[in-house]
């Protein structure tokens, strides 16, 4: 039995499986550790691999193989992930983020490999990467991204059938490069002003503008003047993010996922989409955004694309 564990800023989802070909179990989720040491996201993911064999009554001695598709940053030491993630470990940007620790990082592989055979750590991003390659609208198409926009931005990269990893897994972290600086309000978590997630991920979202995500959408959604302007601007962020992917790296089709995309993805996609087309055509011709084949379990599927 395999243990796939997808870790995001907002909340925690660990579930089981026996290999690529069968569904997923016993899934678990809850909010994602903040408080405590800075093993705790640690200790709670080994927690809930406990609570998903006990109700699918398995030995959790019988699980050897943990695959963790994880909130980037990250950071190697003595050879091991640590999750330097913005919207985790709040002294990054320290206590004007409002996070309830001062963690500059925290443990994650050194505590698993300790029980665990076999863990893999890899950006979420680029795990919804291989799963969509795998399974999802990505599969065939040798230049693409998988691209989540939820708590944070995050981005996974596929070139000549390559994916990018980067010195320490971090590439693709195109959601902290700068988009503005004129803009004070838009305080990322990893301490800077003016990037993409600053600016538009689903925790910026609601400090900026003073309600969460998920209302200024749906005013957006009934043609409320204001909402709509304020989602026209939050799309040129996004989508000029997205035009540089493609201009940079010469891609064929980017797939989105998250919170934020996923549960306004009919009136987000053709706004996106819009940003790019028509913009150097030489580049942007054929250059496709489309929802994650895989919907809004493309984080699970991540987890157990990485342990085949």
């Amino acid at each position: 039995m395999r243990a796939c564990v997808d870790i995001g800023g907002t909340k925690i989802a660990v579930s089981l499986s026996a290999d690529s070909r069968t569904p997923l179990v016993g899934r678990r989720s809850e909010p994602t550790a903040k408080t405590g040491g800075n093993d705790a996201v640690a200790l709670q993911i080994l927690r809930l691999i406990d609570e998903a064999c006990a109700e699918q009554n398995i030995a959790g001695a019988s699980i050897e193989r943990v695959g963790v598709s994880s909130a980037g940053p990250f950071e190697i030491r003595d050879g091991m992930v640590e999750l330097a993630s913005p919207n985790i470990c709040g002294g990054i940007a320290g206590p004007a983020r409002g996070l309830p620790n001062q963690w500059m990082t925290a443990l994650i592989e050194a505590p698993l490999k300790r029980r665990f055979a076999h863990v893999r750590v890899e950006n979420d991003a680029v795990a919804a990467l291989e799963a969509e390659r795998r399974w999802g609208a990505l599969q065939g198409v040798d230049h693409c991204a998988f691209v989540t926009w939820s708590t944070g931005v995050g981005v996974g990269l596929c070139v000549d059938g390559h994916v990018l990893r980067g010195k320490n897994g971090n590439a693709g972290h195109a959601g902290h490069s700068f988009v503005s600086d004129d803009d004070n309000q838009a305080l990322c978590g990893c301490g800077n002003f003016g990037d993409v997630e600053g600016l538009v991920a689903g925790n910026a979202i609601a400090r900026r503008f003073g309600e969460p995500a998920v209302d200024l959408f749906a005013a957006a959604a009934r043609g409320e003047a204001k909402a709509l302007a304020t989602t026209d601007a939050l799309c040129r962020v996004m989508g000029r993010m997205l035009f540089n992917l493609v201009a940079t790296l010469d891609l064929q089709r980017i797939s989105l996922g998250g919170s934020v995309f996923w549960n306004n993805r009919d009136f987000l996609l053709p706004r996106l989409q819009a940003q790019i087309d028509g913009k150097l055509a030489a580049l942007t011709r054929g250059a496709v955004l489309v929802a994650a084949g895989l919907g809004d379990r493309v984080g699970d599927y991540g987890a157990m694309a990485l342990l085949d």
